[in-house]
């Protein structure tokens, strides 16, 4: 900053120094009014708004539970079924929405058969969700 001095020499030279604490000032006055006008301007209309959950609906599936014993049995949802009424139920379920889920449950020593009989008996119903059930091995 430029101070003032008793010098006679250095009177005659001009002012190198921007004098910055004016521009300062004005600054620090625009920012209190910009603080003090802006929440002035906004203009809200207060309403009471409905409560609305923003969770998905979601609606779980069917579940069909469908056991093949060793012999080859068929248990739709623990009921002791045919190929053919399992067929037809798959058929009534594969019109439902959403589509429910097959679990199927095999005996390890049944007939494979069995199971890609129930699995085509699904397919064509239109249970395109099919999970096979089973055990963990013991570790």
């Amino acid at each position: 900053m430029a101070f003032a001095s008793f010098d006679a020499n250095r009177q005659a030279a001009p002012m190198s120094e921007i004098n910055m604490v004016p521009l300062i000032d004005v600054m620090l006055v625009l920012l209190v009014i910009f603080i003090v006008t802006a929440p002035l301007l906004t203009h809200a209309v207060k309403l009471e708004l409905p409560k609305a959950s923003s969770e998905l609906n979601r609606l779980e599936p069917e579940r069909i539970e469908l056991a093949i014993d060793a012999q080859g049995q068929r248990f739709f949802n623990g009921e002791p079924v045919s190929r053919e009424q399992a067929a037809e139920r798959f058929a009534l379920a594969g019109q439902k929405q959403p589509l429910p889920e097959v679990h199927l449950r095999a005996d390890q020593s049944v007939a494979y058969r069995a199971v890609a009989q129930t699995l085509a008996d699904a397919s064509r119903a239109g249970l395109t969700k099919i999970g096979f059930v089973s055990e963990p091995e013991p570790r």
